[in-house]
């Protein structure tokens, strides 16, 4: 694993030092792919700062899903509930905020119970929901839109980040989305075929 190429940690918010890291080292090599010694490492800082902070690895990944998804409802918001705005906005999130993304959906990784979870999940998925909401032909179909539209985007940018796409070498994510989830909303209004 590289060294991050950093000055030695020497005061003001290890937390965040410690966080910084982790993303890095997310980045580099996936959530798995390295331990907190080496993470205290990168960060030059004791050992035992990660575990003090954090507890063990999932304690760090779960404050990583937890900012994560913070970050994540705060960009759907600013979608303005706009279905083509949102799913816009959640391939955005996921090509800019990879090492978040590559946590907060493995939900193996973290603690799925911590209470700082509940509120910015929440919030996500409420603008999910309103935002599919008016596709639906029938309120019975509500769950499915919504899961649909989820998985596209979801898969897009799972797609993407993964270059199994030919269009992930040089083309703009965004604009591939765009154009994605227009066909999408298109063939999903009331009313139409």
């Amino acid at each position: 694993m590289r060294q991050i190429k950093q000055p030695a940690y020497h005061h003001g918010n290890l937390r965040r030092a410690i966080m910084d890291a982790a993303l890095d080292a997310i980045t580099e090599s996936g959530p798995a792919g390295w331990s907190l010694r080496e993470l205290a490492r990168r960060a030059g800082v004791s050992h035992a700062a990660p575990a003090h902070h954090f507890g063990d690895k999932t304690g760090l990944l779960t404050a990583v899903a937890i900012e994560g998804f913070e970050r994540f409802a705060d960009t759907l918001e600013q979608a303005a509930g706009d279905v083509l705005e949102v799913g816009v906005a959640y391939v955005r999130f996921a090509i800019g905020h990879r090492p978040y993304f590559e946590v907060m959906f493995r939900p193996e990784l973290y603690r799925v119970d911590d209470p700082g979870l509940e509120s910015p999940r929440e919030r996500a998925a409420r603008v999910l929901v309103t935002s599919t909401g008016r596709l639906s032909r029938d309120p019975a179909e509500d769950r499915l839109t919504t899961i649909a539209a989820w998985s596209l985007a979801h898969g897009f940018a799972g797609l993407w980040l993964s270059g199994a796409l030919p269009e992930a070498a040089d083309g703009d994510p965004e604009a591939i989305a765009r154009s994605m989830i227009r066909l999408f909303v298109g063939r999903r209004e009331p009313g139409t075929a």
